[in-house]
This record gives C-alpha cells, sequence and structure tokens, in this order.
C-alpha cells in the first residue's frame, strides 16, 4: 500500500465501518468495474467499488495507479441522499512520483483534496452555512499550516461548485504524511452530520425537493469534463468508453 493508497482506503474504511455500509457485489455490475490501460496491457489499472446502506451515504472509491508514469490516485466521495440536507464528503490522494528511470529528485510528489459539498446555497443560507461548514473552520486553518504544502491550481469555475473550505493541496512527503488527523478531523465533522441531522430551523423552509433538484444539477457540474480537465487525463489513461462509464456513475445518484 502506498501513501495516498492508505490515505484515501483508509477513510473508505472508516466510513464503511462507522455507518454500517455493505459493499455492491458482482464485477459485472456497473457499480463494480476493474480499469485497463492500453499502458499496461497484461493488467488492471485500477478499480471502482461501491458501498452504501439505503437512505444513509453511497460510498464511491476510484482507483488508478499506472507504474509507468508514476501515478497513483484515489477518489472517494461519500454522497448522502440527494433529498437529505446533509453535505456530501470527498477525499482525493494522489501520489504523482517520477516514472521508472527518471530520478525521484527530478519530478514528483503528492496531492490532496478534502471537502464537504453543500447542499444548499451558502450565499443564501446563513444558518446552514453556520450549521454545517463554519465548523470546519478551525480545521480549515490548523491544516493550511502545515509547512511543506502549496496552493493546487483550479478554475474559479471549481471553486464555485464546492465550498469555501475546501483544501486542495499540492504536498511533500512529510506534508502529505501530516495530513491524516485533518481528513479525519473533516470526516468526523461530517459524521456528527449524518448521524444527528440538520436541524430544521436552519434550513429556511427548504425541503427534500429543494435538496434533490440543487444536488442533481450541481453533481452535474461538478463531473463535468469541461470544468474538471482531470476526466481528459482519465480518457487518456483508460479509453473513453471506461471514463465516460466512473464519471456517469459519479455525476447522478446510484439508482
Amino acid at each position: 500500500m502506498s501513501l495516498s493508497g492508505d490515505l484515501c482506503l483508509g477513510t473508505v474504511q472508516a466510513v464503511v465501518d462507522r455507518l454500517g455500509l455493505t459493499e455492491v457485489p458482482g464485477a459485472d455490475s456497473p457499480e463494480h468495474m476493474v480499469l485497463t490501460s492500453p499502458m499496461s496491457p497484461d493488467a488492471p489499472v485500477g478499480a471502482v467499488r461501491v458501498f452504501r446502506r439505503e437512505g444513509v451515504a453511497d460510498v464511491v472509491y476510484v482507483g488508478l495507479t499506472v507504474p509507468m508514469i508514476g501515478l497513483d490516485s484515489h477518489m472517494m466521495f461519500a454522497f448522502t441522499p440527494p433529498s437529505s440536507p446533509v453535505p456530501h464528503f470527498t477525499l482525493d490522494s494522489v501520489a504523482a512520483g517520477p516514472p521508472p528511470g527518471v530520478e525521484a529528485a527530478a519530478t514528483g510528489g503528492f496531492a490532496f483534496h478534502l471537502d464537504l459539498i453543500p447542499k444548499a446555497d451558502l450565499g443564501a443560507h446563513l444558518g446552514y452555512l453556520r450549521h454545517c461548514f463554519e465548523p470546519l473552520t478551525p480545521l480549515r486553518e490548523a491544516a493550511q499550516q502545515t509547512e511543506g504544502l502549496s496552493p493546487a491550481h483550479l478554475s474559479p469555475t471549481q471553486y464555485a461548485v464546492m465550498s469555501a473550505w475546501m483544501l486542495v493541496h499540492r504536498a511533500d512527503e512529510s506534508a502529505f504524511s501530516a495530513i491524516g488527523p485533518h481528513v479525519a478531523a473533516y470526516r468526523d465533522h461530517w459524521f456528527s452530520l449524518v448521524e444527528h441531522g440538520v436541524p430544521a430551523e436552519v434550513l429556511d423552509d427548504l425541503g427534500p425537493d429543494d435538496f434533490t433538484e440543487r444536488d442533481l444539477r450541481n453533481r452535474a457540474i461538478v463531473f463535468d469534463p469541461g470544468v474538471d480537465p482531470v476526466w481528459g487525463r482519465v480518457a487518456q489513461l483508460v479509453g473513453e468508453e471506461q471514463s465516460e462509464a466512473v464519471r456517469s456513475l459519479l455525476a447522478a445518484p446510484l439508482a
């Protein structure tokens, strides 16, 4: 296991254990895919796994490991039901090391992305913002004090469709090794929202239909290839068909 794999898969396991999720079985189902690449025809380069408990959360994990280009990428989304006001939780952890034959000092490094994705417009619902997101403020500030982090480069559009509490950074090995407690702090705040809910008095009369509509619109944007260029890179690695299958799984709630 790698540093990036440990961080993401450890977080997946913590969510599965805490919320009592069950893995969706069957390698032939659209929720369980083995990813292959022309770059590595003799072995899979990744996998998609889904864990769920209906009415609580659906966790989608996507891993891609391509040694010949030094890539070890792991991503998880913990989606709450569309009609729920509880935000989604997400973590990416990536190691982009040197390919074989290249000196380690010449290239490489780590990156991560950590956030809770709102179900309501934070600019219009102050009570919701204060209840669901302001507790993250000291956690975000503490994480940003980690020596060895540098800002990752996202477009303004990508920032706009996530939250202002998003942590998205490049990191050296020491900094990446130190972010586990910060990931756990975000995760534990999310656990508290899942387990205790969001009180009606902070919802400004928003209801299940409002959350569902926003969630469908927001997820379509978050996973739009025209918004997030990562999908072009994924398509280069695993082909258009597999890339679109993964993207579609993330962009809409599971049936």
